[in-house]
């Protein structure tokens, strides 16, 4: 059943940091173009996640159309804008995840879900009175509002956030959000607060626990390196971090030549190597050619 007072943070929504306050009850959109009603791109198994989520079944994503950050070389740009995805009851939310675990997913994977937490809550609870017994993680860029976070606990059993830059001169230049690191930094302790150390299963997929993902950007690896010192020294084994070199090069963002190229491979061997000296375990790291169509999938409506 809905709670009608989890529905009212839509009312004067401050979910995200942006805290635009418009009433998305009443169809007011604000910085994710999104009112209150669930919006989904694609429901799907997905074999490209960390090697502890995609297991041998896949994940089960669920893409979420909208986003409060907007990054200006956002590979999902077509939902991030807001431009693809088809409107969704709740009930029909609880239905994917359940088919996605009659699917074989290895966990219900939500992309992109901060900006329709409200909804989200609903709709895990009415799946897992109908059956669901898979682990929820929240793939999110981690521009989150740490008092959305809380009303996660008990929902939520991985998070996979981003930790995008520690620049602030950066986080303005691409994601329009000079604050991010601010607001970042403490949503990730909340999810750790949450979930506490990682736990895996007998076959080596997590159940619960923290992957912190960094994306290594063009020209960017002085601020990927102080952000893997900043998550190792912070956190030491308590969370994975997921280095990954699989920037593409996306049409929206041609105005920004050092954006036009992909990562070169000194590039991302030099911030592998600063993780290892370190003395950084917990982690992912990704081989060979990965700025590739398979971290693109076709927003089509598949399983929506």
């Amino acid at each position: 059943m809905k709670d009608e007072r989890l529905y009212e943070l839509y009312r004067d929504c401050t979910l995200c940091p942006r805290a635009c306050h418009v009433d998305r009850l009443q169809g007011e959109r604000g910085y994710c173009r999104q009112t209150a009603e669930l919006k989904v791109a694609r429901a799907a198994l997905h074999f490209w996640e960390e090697p502890c989520l995609s297991g041998e079944r896949g994940s089960g994503t669920v893409f979420f159309s909208g986003c409060a950050l907007g990054c200006v070389y956002c590979q999902n740009h077509e939902i991030a804008a807001g431009r693809r995805g088809k409107a969704i009851t709740g009930e029909r939310l609880a239905e994917i995840f359940l088919e996605l675990q009659g699917k074989g997913a290895h966990n219900i994977n939500l992309v992109t879900p901060d900006h329709f937490t409200p909804g989200i809550i609903t709709a895990i609870e009415k799946a897992r009175l109908d059956g669901l017994k898979l682990p929820i993680v929240w793939n999110t860029g981690s521009y989150a509002s740490v008092e959305a976070l809380r009303r996660l606990e008990g929902y939520v059993n991985i998070y996979l956030p981003d930790l995008k830059y520690m620049s602030s001169t950066m986080a303005k230049r691409y994601s329009h959000c000079e604050d991010y690191f601010q607001h970042a930094s403490l949503a990730i302790s909340e999810m750790l607060r949450q979930t506490g150390e990682p736990v895996f299963d007998e076959e080596g997929i997590m159940k619960s626990g923290v992957i912190v993902r960094h994306l290594l950007i063009p020209g960017g690896l002085v601020d990927s390196r102080r952000i893997i010192r900043y998550l190792h020294e912070t956190f030491q084994d308590a969370i994975y971090i997921s280095i990954m070199n699989q920037y593409t090069p996306m049409a929206q963002a041609s105005g920004y030549s050092e954006l036009t190229r992909k990562v070169f491979e000194d590039e991302y061997e030099a911030l592998v190597d600063y993780a290892v000296s370190l003395g950084v375990e917990n982690g992912f790291v990704q081989e060979g050619e990965t700025a590739s169509e398979s971290f693109i999938p076709d927003f089509d409506g598949e399983g929506v």
